[in-house]
């Protein structure tokens, strides 16, 4: 949409710092405000045909939709994408970042960031928890294995074949508990440890089957059963991935949907020189971490297709692209190891071409693949 005034929003907790700017005139007004939407937006009406724009950050989308319902024409700028003078550095203030972002308004220069539906945002968010709760429960187990190891304490039971057991099942619980300290200080630190992790799988088993729920509803059932059919990705994974982008028809091509994870090669090149690097890691962190660790499945699985997930209605021709997914992948990753690449690099790889499979597999499943 075309406009004619630029404004500016230095979107804070508690304050808003507003510049209004008229090209065509020169005229720059300023003003602030608090986090009233309604004073906010009826200041911004009185201006001619105008256009608001505020930093993506921690303040989130909140603003933007409460001036987008009161009729205010409302972007959320891309922050990464803002560079600002070195000059200006120095002088940092919330009625220059104001004017700074109506002059990049004026002139175009903002990325807009795509601003996702409540219902998106809200399933996006029950995915970050879960993200969250597996954090935790890995912390807390952290600290307790290594509070028993300075007391010289390792769990090392093996089964009747000789093969050391796994940690955090019943049997570590009871090596665990039958190592409670005497001293009563080290046993209440104990007791603490311990409660933080069964908490902890608790919040996480809890969480897992909220994520379970959400994802067969009708909004996310058909993406959900879709990418669930590539191998390495179950439903939680492929919850993950769909809530994250919201809808995958907003990247026009696989490299966009790959380059928005991060995991594009970096470049540094200049005149004659040309030098690519790792992978950017600039992007959505949530899914470029949940792909990565997806394709190691890769490294070991067969090239067979994978079964259709129970309880989701997928279409065969979205099952067969996985199923060429599948034998894609598993083909790529044994070429990229026996041409020597170490496997973190090699898998690197395999991750951002499953990113482009999971974006062809996602628009299918939204219809939206042309």
């Amino acid at each position: 949409m075309t406009h004619v005034t630029s404004i500016g929003l230095d979107v804070h907790a508690r304050s808003v710092s507003a510049c209004a700017f008229d090209p065509f005139t020169g005229e720059v007004v300023q003003r602030s405000f608090g986090t009233d939407a309604g004073e906010i937006a009826a200041w911004i009406k009185g201006c001619e045909e105008p256009k608001a724009v505020y930093e993506s950050g921690p303040t989130g989308f909140a603003l933007c939709r409460q001036l987008r319902a009161l009729g205010v024409d409302c972007a959320v700028g891309a922050v990464s994408r803002m560079q600002k003078p070195a000059a200006e550095k120095r002088r940092k203030n919330d009625r220059r970042d104001a004017a700074f972002l109506a002059r990049l308004l004026a002139t175009r220069n903002v990325v807009e960031v795509w601003v996702p539906p409540a219902e998106a945002e809200a399933a996006r968010d029950l995915s970050r928890a879960l993200d969250d709760a597996r954090e935790d429960l890995q912390r807390a187990r952290q600290r307790l294995s290594k509070f028993l190891l300075r007391r010289g304490h390792v769990f090392d039971e093996t089964d009747a074949l000789g093969r050391r057991r796994g940690a955090w099942t019943r049997a570590f619980w009871r090596w665990a508990e039958g190592l409670r300290p005497d001293e009563p200080a080290a046993a209440s630190a104990f007791d603490h440890y311990a409660t933080c992790v069964r908490c902890a799988e608790s919040d996480k088993r809890a969480l897992e089957k909220l994520v379970l729920a959400e994802a067969r509803s009708e909004r996310w059932a058909g993406v959900v059963g879709a990418l669930s059919c590539i191998k390495g990705v179950d439903a939680v994974t492929a919850f993950c991935l769909a809530t994250e982008a919201g809808c995958f028809s907003r990247f026009a091509t696989a490299g966009a949907y790959a380059s928005w994870l991060g995991l594009t090669p970096s470049e540094h090149s200049s005149g004659e020189k040309e030098a690519t690097g790792g992978i950017t890691k600039t992007g959505n962190s949530a899914s470029r971490r949940a792909l990565v660790e997806a394709a190691w499945h890769y490294a070991s699985c067969s090239p067979k297709p994978k079964a259709a997930p129970a309880g989701y209605d997928v279409p065969p021709r979205i099952r067969g692209r996985a199923a060429d997914a599948t034998r894609r992948l598993r083909a790529r990753h044994e070429a990229l190891r026996a041409a020597g690449k170490r496997p973190c690099v090699a898998n690197v790889a395999v991750a951002r071409e499953l990113a482009c499979w999971v974006w062809e597999i996602g628009r299918s499943a939204e219809g939206t693949l042309g």
